[in-house]
């Protein structure tokens, strides 16, 4: 039990001064790679070192998600006395004997080591000149998101410490309000104006509540940070809970994410128990307390009205605002809606103060942004940059590039709500205003990139048939109105459209997002109008030559053997329909009434006798 801010520093400083071991070594336990398989690496860790009695020598970590999917499992090893770092991917269990053997951070023979601009731990000198600034991702992947004492070794709810016997409740708003942190959820509503209109009602009850309910297709950013650091989010609610003059918490999760459900939990209770949750907060007579709600998995949960509808037992449906949640919210009451990745920023902000957070990013927007990389990119995984940083440097420096040396065609920001931005748009600043200028959004943060093989006439249509399914029905230009506009899409793809459904898919987009009650709604169509905007060609190659220049819709490709066939048969094999016949050396022929259009003849054709038109 830690009963004060005093004791919270003694005990600090016990555990920065505990000895060490000489060498850490930290497993990568999200998600991403448990289904990589660093279970039993883990599990083979423990054997080998005990194995090689090396015991007082290595210290096994159990951390969350490092950022490193595409090399999953991963695992940091530390010298703790000299501070050299080594990480190596892509780890197999026949591989642990020889880094336990090693007993030290090296390259082993037939371990992939990571490259150092993809990972930067962060800079204490608070120079952040990398391409990577960690502040929201600091702990992810360092510390042992199942232990409060590693997290507190981190300074970790120092600041609260601070908040409860130095400040205000007016002096944490104006903390936040001048550091400038904006909304990373996708809005960008400035976070400090938020909480000042909560702290100003005149209420006996009022709720904080985490919208944890992340739902963008390829987002994985706030799963890591609850996986990884659950306790930063929970520091962070209660000292916005005690800038507002609220007593009560709701971290509002989809049940999909059951690790970090599990993990979050365990943090509650150790919180609890040490005291650092519930009544009387460091002595300081402020009492908080935080409980899950698991959400359904409805996208337009993500919303703060209908998320709050959702915990009141109600339909998740948004509703009119005003009045906004900060007035009126959940019960009626003020409440405070913030994700998980604008909690926690909260902690470093107010151990350092809102000129250290104002000194990273742009003046517009301060601090920094943590992306998930998907989709055609070398390098799939999180990343934090300042603001500021160029799409360009996120995809070709931290990213890698495009997998299979394929070119560069696109990146959709922002997950259906958001558009494309394409290689001429490469070198804009992200930023909030930056990226609404080129069509598409900041959004939550997922970056989902395509090459050449992507037919963006389809990318539109698969963002359009995931918001037709997760729209909640309650307006009529985004139940009616989004089904529609995804079948002028079908039609399009199908080689049935002509002109006027090229002028009616534009017309309709941009009724739907004037008269849409939400943003899902408001916001559904931007895929549509970015990929009209910078690639009409495609739309006009469906629409008047009925061809898929990328050859994805079926409808609109055909399949021809030429005379490079040497009559091999492994064509005929892989047809699953039998439409492709021919006699053993002699030219194979395709059936096309026939043939479904599925490209396994041409993918294993090694002689390139099957031609895709």
């Amino acid at each position: 039990m830690i009963k004060s801010a005093k004791e919270l520093t003694k005990f600090y400083e016990k555990l920065k001064n505990k000895k060490q071991s000489n060498i850490v070594i930290q497993i990568s336990l999200g998600t991403c790679g448990i289904a990589a398989g660093t279970t039993p690496i883990l599990e083979k860790f423990k054997e080998e070192i005990e194995k090689q009695g090396s015991g007082d020598v290595i210290t096994l970590v159990e951390t969350g998600c490092m950022g490193l999917c595409h090399s999953e499992p991963s695992i940091r090893v530390i010298d703790t006395d000299s501070g050299k770092t080594m990480l190596y991917g892509n780890v197999k269990v026949e591989s642990v004997e020889h880094i336990v053997a090693r007993k030290a951070p090296k390259p082993v023979a037939g371990v992939e080591t990571i490259e150092k601009n993809w990972y930067y731990p962060e800079d204490e000198t608070n120079k952040f000149d990398a391409l990577q600034a960690r502040i929201v991702l600091k702990n992810s992947g360092k510390i042992n998101p199942q232990d409060i004492d590693d997290y507190i070794a981190e300074k970790g709810y120092q600041a609260l410490a601070k908040v409860l016997t130095e400040m205000t409740s007016q002096d944490v708003i104006n903390e936040v309000t001048e550091a400038g942190l904006r909304g990373r959820g996708g809005g960008g509503f400035p976070t400090g104006r938020k909480w000042s209109f909560a702290a100003a009602q005149d209420s006996d009850v009022k709720y904080m509540i985490c919208n944890a309910d992340e739902g963008d297709p390829g987002a994985f950013m706030d799963r890591a940070v609850l996986e990884g650091d659950p306790h930063a989010v929970l520091e962070a609610m209660i000292i916005a809970g005690y800038a507002v003059g609220s007593n009560f918490g709701i971290i509002y999760i989809r049940a999909e994410y059951p690790l970090a459900i599990e993990r979050l939990q365990l943090a509650i209770d150790q919180a609890t128990e040490r005291g650092l949750l519930g009544d009387d907060i460091f002595g300081s007579g402020f009492t908080f307390n935080i409980e899950l709600k698991l959400g359904a998995g409805a996208f337009v949960c993500g919303e703060e009205t209908a998320l709050i509808n959702s915990i009141e037992g109600k339909r998740g449906e948004p509703t009119f605002k005003p009045p906004f949640p900060a007035i009126s919210g959940l019960w009626k009451k003020p409440t405070i809606v913030n994700n998980v990745e604008t909690y926690a920023n909260i902690p470093a902000i107010i151990r350092k103060g809102a000129k250290w957070f104002r000194s990273i990013g742009t003046e517009a927007a301060p601090g920094t942004k943590v992306f998930a990389l998907a989709g055609k990119i070398d390098k799939v995984g999180l990343v934090e940059v300042p603001m500021g940083t160029s799409i360009k440097d996120i995809i070709f420096k931290l990213g890698n590039g495009i997998q299979g040396d394929k070119k560069f065609k696109a990146v959709q920001t922002g997950g259906p709500s958001g558009g494309c931005i394409t290689t001429e748009m490469l070198d804009t600043p992200i930023g909030y205003e930056s990226l609404i200028k080129l069509g598409s959004m900041m959004g939550s943060g997922g970056m989902i990139v395509m090459d050449e093989d992507d037919c963006m006439v389809d990318i539109a249509k698969f963002f359009l048939d995931f918001t037709v399914d997760e729209s909640c029905g309650k307006c009529t230009p985004c139940r009616i109105g989004n089904k529609r506009l995804h079948e002028m899409l079908t039609k399009i793809c199908n080689g049935t459209a002509d002109m006027t459904t090229l002028t009616k898919l534009k017309n309709l987009s941009v009724a739907i997002k004037d008269t849409s009650l939400c943003g899902l709604g408001q916001t559904s169509p931007n895929p549509i109008l970015s990929t009209i905007a910078n690639f009409e060609d495609e739309y006009l190659a469906h629409i008047q030559d009925k061809k898929c220049p990328s050859g994805v819709c079926r409808e609109l490709i055909s399949f021809e053997i030429n005379d490079k066939c040497i009559g091999c048969t492994i064509c005929a094999r892989h047809c699953p329909v039998d439409c492709i016949t021919g006699k053993v050396k002699e030219v194979h022929v395709i059936n096309q009434d026939e043939c479904i259009k599925c490209g396994l003849c041409y993918d294993s054709c090694k002689f390139h006798a099957i031609e895709r038109h």
